[in-house]
């Protein structure tokens, strides 16, 4: 049965000579693999072109419940992005994304607030003017609310932020995933900026690599066999 759903590139695995399976989040089916044949062809229906990370899709799929590949029928870049694919640094933040959404949506169903939230930024990132040095940092806390586990907001700035429990406190916790100033300040800006001011954030490149170091840690802290992010590297070199 054939049906139609939005669809985010996430990753692809070469098949055979010519074909690939292509790992999507979908709209309406959550994480789904499709093998789609001759995708490495110059002149293919569904050229791999189409399938890099973070790419939008519209899709019309066959869908099976039983099975672990499915198929495609047609698909189509849209919206098309213009920027993450040609500039350097936008581009470089939608490789680290895309690792992250790897790892923490391997079995997600579906969820079109997720979905709607993570194309928005996706577009939000492709289209935007303004500086970018913040945003991942943003992104990376605004889905953790989707994925269950953000962290407590509170209007007053304590101490300390337990990364464990996703509180802060005005004690140090018993353990060293913890925040504790002046980090705990550039976090809770981090928490309540929308992305569209993420550049006031006011922060040396220390204390950014810092701080993402510490978010990654959150997230390994609440995601099982979450493992390193090899792009972190990138992004330390890219906002130096």
């Amino acid at each position: 049965m054939l049906h139609k759903t939005r669809a985010i590139a996430l990753k692809i695995t070469n098949y055979s000579e010519n074909s690939v399976v292509a790992q999507f989040f979908t709209e309406e089916f959550g994480i789904q693999s499709y093998l789609i044949n001759g995708a490495r062809k110059p002149k293919a229906k569904i050229h791999v072109n189409m399938l890099q990370p973070l790419h939008l899709l519209d899709l019309v799929v066959y869908y099976k419940d039983t099975g672990s590949l499915q198929r495609i029928k047609e698909a189509t870049s849209w919206p098309i992005l213009q920027q993450i694919p040609l500039e350097i640094t936008k581009s470089s933040v939608a490789i680290f994304l895309n690792e992250i959404l790897y790892k923490v949506l391997k079995q997600q169903q579906p969820d079109p607030h997720l979905f709607n939230f993570i194309q928005q930024s996706i577009l939000w990132l492709d289209q935007t003017d303004e500086p970018i040095q913040n945003f991942h940092l943003c992104f990376l806390m605004k889905l953790s609310r989707f994925l269950g586990y953000m962290p407590s907001s509170s209007d007053e700035i304590l101490p300390y932020f337990d990364l464990v429990d996703g509180v802060f406190t005005k004690y140090a916790p018993a353990h060293t995933y913890t925040l504790q100033a002046p980090h705990t300040h550039m976090f809770h800006a981090i928490l309540n900026v929308p992305y569209e001011e993420s550049h006031l954030i006011q922060m040396k490149h220390e204390d950014r690599i810092y701080l993402l170091s510490q978010i990654i840690n959150f997230y390994k802290v609440h995601t099982e066999n979450f493992g390193t992010v090899n792009s972190l590297q990138i992004l330390e070199e890219i906002f130096h």
